[in-house]
């Protein structure tokens, strides 16, 4: 099996070495109105595995995808440290220099050996897919199962963004299996859907039925209109009921922030299977937040604040089960709702941070049933008569204009004082701290460094399904140029 990273806060030391120092992977000007651009990614059957722990330089996000069936492991992290930034040697080795005055560039990096220790990377690394041959596929393969061609577009589009920034566990081939296991051919998502305008008092904000219409274009229709409202009054809202699963929401606040906008959405998971605090049963989703702030100027890309509020995902604990590994402490319960580090007797989930990641979840679950969801434990679950098995979706927009007193002080402008707190939160010896949204960042960057969209030799062979199910040729490793 092969190690590949997820850059999401760690990375490994062999594979950092392969990556070569490139720009920063994304177009957008950083004010409202700039280009559009970003890109998406994720892998089969796993959801997202998010840990944060201490170390001597910081908390650290990530986890790395073994092979085909070998799950998450912990790798080496990265610091990222001050005006420095990697160059790449001639012998594929990074040292670091001085950034030049004025250029816009993310913080480098320094390996940090994990608490868990670290694994190695295969000397494979990745393949480099060209971002044409990815996105037709995608796109054929939603057509095949009956989406329409604007459909087919934005979930294509998305899972490219996915990829292109490092989000393997929302890719492609995720995207495709959990419309196989609960959208089209379950009945919870249905191709060609419209979604339907409710009529709504307050003209800042628009509230959408979206008929089970494809979680992605619902998502990016949302975004664009909160973005269109925030342009007319500062700030703009939708809320979206009988709704099918978006995957990564911070793809969608990070687009609206490299265009200059604060933005944030949540939504309910597809399934309950986290126990409120203090519980035994599972009744709250995974239930994520995202974030995104418009810090391109400042910093070289957007800070996103994007996270799953439970300790591990149902595909960490199905992982560990295959490797006769123990979960992390508080990260689960049995079925008579005892804590457990057993993988083979996780009956659910427990939020991260005890009370405060219980709150955190309990909101999407409060404001989605404002909105009009149901029953947290029926969602893609069978129903009795009546009753909604849906998911439901929130966004807001801010317009930073519509925030500023104008009072910054010594005469800043409002770019340059988030420029200044920013210097200062990450002064005083903070300089090390990885700041939301940087991996994201640097993942987009490899990408561009490499010319294209970098996958496994395993992903690729499930692209390969993908491709026999709609009547495509199968991608050749051979074709493929090494990361």
């Amino acid at each position: 099996p092969v190690f590949h990273v997820l850059a999401v806060g760690r990375i490994n030391k062999r594979h950092a070495q392969r990556q070569r120092a490139g720009g920063s992977g994304f177009g957008g000007s950083g004010r409202p109105g700039g280009k559009r651009s970003g890109g998406f990614q994720g892998r089969q059957g796993h959801e997202r595995a998010e840990t944060t722990e201490e170390t001597t330089a910081g908390k650290f996000l990530g986890h790395v995808f073994l092979g085909k069936f070998g799950g998450w492991r912990e790798p080496e992290r990265i610091a990222c440290r001050g005006p420095e930034r990697f160059t790449a040697g001639p012998a594929a080795s990074f040292q670091l220099s001085e950034t030049p005055a004025g250029a816009e560039t993310m913080p480098p990096c320094t390996p940090v050996k994990s608490a868990y220790g670290s694994q190695p990377m295969s000397d494979s690394g990745f393949y480099v897919v060209p971002p044409a041959l990815h996105r037709d596929l995608i796109a054929a393969a939603y057509q095949h199962r009956g989406y329409t061609a604007a459909e087919a577009a934005d979930a294509a589009r998305f899972c490219e963004m996915a990829s292109t920034h490092g989000i393997r566990t929302h890719n492609g081939i995720k995207a495709l299996h959990l419309d196989e296991h609960f959208g089209s051919k379950a009945g919870g998502c249905v191709p060609g859907a419209e979604i339907e305008e409710i009529p709504s008092r307050f003209a800042a904000s628009k509230i959408w039925n979206a008929n089970l219409k494809l979680g992605q274009s619902t998502a990016f229709a949302a975004m664009e209109e909160a973005i269109r409202l925030a342009d007319q009054y500062g700030i703009g809202q939708v809320s979206v009921d009988n709704a099918f699963h978006y995957l990564w929401g911070g793809g969608y606040v990070m687009d609206a922030a490299k265009r200059g906008y604060i933005a944030y959405t949540n939504c309910t998971a597809a399934l309950a299977e986290v126990v409120p605090f203090g519980g035994k049963f599972p009744t709250l989703g995974t239930n994520p937040h995202s974030w995104g702030f418009p810090t391109t100027e400042a910093l070289g890309y957007p800070v996103v604040i994007d996270w799953a509020t439970s300790t591990v995902a149902m595909g960490r604990v199905q992982q560990l089960k295959r490797e006769g590994k123990e979960l992390p402490p508080n990260a689960a319960v049995d079925a008579e709702g005892k804590p457990t580090t057993d993988p083979n007797k996780v009956a659910a989930l427990v939020p991260f941070g005890a009370h405060k990641g219980y709150g955190l979840a309990l909101i999407n679950e409060l404001v989605a049933g404002l909105i009009g969801g149901s029953l947290p434990t029926l969602r893609s679950r069978p129903i009795p008569e009546g009753e909604k098995r849906s998911c439901c979706f929130y966004f807001s927009v801010i317009h930073p204009d519509a925030l500023s007193s104008g009072l910054f002080a010594k005469g800043r402008s409002q770019s340059e004082n988030l420029k200044a707190v920013l210097g200062d939160l990450f002064g005083h010896g903070n300089e090390t701290c990885t700041l939301p949204g940087q991996p994201e960042a640097k993942a987009a960057a490899a990408s561009a460094a490499a010319g294209g969209l970098l996958f496994s030799e395993a992903e690729i062979g499930e692209f390969n399904v993908l491709a026999n199910e709609c009547g495509l040729p199968e991608w050749n490793l051979a074709s493929f140029a090494r990361a």
